[in-house]
């Protein structure tokens, strides 16, 4: 297969698996709804935090394409791992 068509399912892998683990983790521990949460994590500081919780399950979606052999997927997760790592650092400064 194409190693850019292959490092894009990556990359829509791992930004979905964070989106679907800031979700989840705003719907397990916040007493808020999803929009109260992203609200107060803004006015707080703590956007950083939640999208750090939430790329938990990138390390699901990365060993498994690992296992399954399928090495440009998993740079794509990475890539997308990073792509998040450089947003929190740029909320963390900014």
């Amino acid at each position: 297969m194409n190693v850019k068509k292959e490092l894009a399912i990556g990359f829509l892998v791992g930004i979905i698996a964070n989106t679907i683990g800031t979700l989840l983790y705003i719907l397990l521990f916040s007493d808020f709804g999803i929009a109260e949460t992203f609200e107060a994590a803004i006015q707080q500081g703590h956007i950083g935090s939640l999208l750090a919780l939430g790329a938990i399950l990138n390390l699901i979606a990365f060993f498994g394409f690992l296992r399954i052999r399928r090495d440009n997927r998993a740079k794509g997760v990475l890539i997308a791992t990073i792509l998040t790592a450089l947003a929190i650092l740029y909320y963390k400064v900014f």
